[in-house]
C-alpha cells in the first residue's frame, strides 16, 4: 500500500451519477452540477445532497426548501461540466449554457427538459444543514423522459474525470 494524499479521498467514494440541482429564487432559475448525494429511504423516496455553503445554489434552497434534482445522460457531459465551471451569482446558465427550463408541478424550481429525469424535491430535515450543508430531501414527484430509453449516466472520479455508465449485470436477489 501506498498513502494516498486526503484531498483525493473524495474521488474513491462518489456516490452515484453526477446530477444537475435546479432552484428557483425570486423568479430566478439556477442550475449547479452535484455528485454528493446519496438515497436514504425507498418509500417515500429520500436524499441527502450535500451543497456547499459557498455556492450561489445554497441559499436558494436554503430560503426556498425545494428543488429539482435532474440527471443528464452522458450526452449533456459537455455541459454538465459548463454548469458546474461557472457561478448563478453573475451568469443565467439556462441561457448561456443551452438548457431548457420547465415547469415543475410541485415546486417552484424548474424541470430540464434535456435530462432524462426529473425529481421534484422539498426539503424534508434540515437537521444537518448549519453544520455539514446537508439536507435531506423528499421527493414530491418523478418524471422521466420516455425517449430516451437508455440513458447512461456519468460518474464523477475528480479532477475532470469521469466514467460512463457501463454494462449492467443481474445476480440472484432476495431485495425487490
Amino acid at each position: 500500500m501506498k498513502a494516498l494524499p486526503l484531498s483525493e479521498v473524495y474521488a474513491l467514494l462518489e456516490p452515484g451519477p453526477v446530477v444537475l440541482l435546479a432552484t428557483a429564487r425570486k423568479g430566478r432559475p439556477n442550475v449547479m452540477t452535484m455528485s454528493w448525494h446519496m438515497m436514504m429511504e425507498f418509500e417515500p423516496p429520500l436524499i441527502g445532497c450535500v451543497c456547499s455553503g459557498a455556492n450561489y445554489s445554497f441559499e436558494a434552497l436554503n430560503k426556498t426548501g425545494e428543488c429539482v434534482i435532474a440527471l443528464p445522460a452522458r450526452k449533456l457531459a459537455s455541459k454538465v461540466v459548463k454548469v458546474g465551471n461557472c457561478s448563478g451569482r453573475d451568469t443565467d446558465k439556462f441561457k448561456s449554457i443551452g438548457l431548457t427550463p420547465v415547469q415543475a408541478s410541485m415546486v417552484q424550481a424548474p424541470l430540464i427538459a434535456e435530462c432524462f429525469a426529473n425529481l421534484e424535491c422539498k426539503v424534508a430535515d434540515r437537521r444537518m444543514t448549519n453544520r455539514y450543508n446537508m439536507f435531506v430531501l423528499e421527493v414530491v414527484q418523478a418524471w422521466r423522459d420516455p425517449k430516451q430509453k437508455s440513458a447512461k449516466t456519468i460518474h464523477h472520479h475528480g479532477f475532470g474525470k469521469f466514467v460512463v455508465d457501463g454494462p449492467s449485470i443481474t445476480l440472484k436477489s432476495k431485495m425487490r
